[in-house]
């Protein structure tokens, strides 16, 4: 097979540092975009970024090109630092260390979608710790809960 082609869906999420709710306007939409920005510079076409005042949603495209692990290293590291230089009453903001990913099926990509964009009418009735967990039971990952949070 002379061509590599790759077509993998990736729903991504992770909190901030000690689930600490920095997310607000006027900066909660213009970060949403830069993280949209910096999964596209990274040909990694993102479908929505959405998330609540203590996490994040991002659905894309995964390239050929990039680990997934690389990813998500690059895309939390440069959001944190313009997350910074927003103002000096966010020079404490952190991403937690881990993140989760799980793959999604391209059926369900529009009902995904749905869900990020909805995160804060979701959060009215469940918080970041028990979005997680549903998670991670749904796709039966084994977790440690000592290990889960930081």
């Amino acid at each position: 097979m002379g061509q590599s082609l790759v077509k993998n869906y990736i729903h991504i999420t992770f909190g901030t540092k000690h689930r600490e709710p920095m997310i607000y306007p006027p900066y909660e939409q213009a970060l949403h975009a830069y993280l949209g920005e910096l999964c596209n510079d990274m040909d990694c076409p993102v479908l929505v970024v959405g998330g609540y005042t203590d996490h994040i949603h991002i659905l894309c495209l995964l390239s050929k090109n990039i680990s997934l692990v690389e990813l998500v290293k690059k895309i939390k590291g440069r959001s944190s630092i313009w997350m910074k230089e927003q103002g000096n009453h966010l020079c404490n903001f952190y991403w937690q260390d881990g993140y989760g990913a799980f793959s999604v099926n391209p059926a369900d990509i529009e009902k995904v979608k749905n869900y990020i964009l909805n995160q804060h009418k979701h959060h009215e009735k469940k918080g970041f710790v028990e979005e997680y967990r549903g998670f991670l039971n749904k796709y039966n990952v084994d977790f440690n809960e000592d290990y889960l949070w930081d």
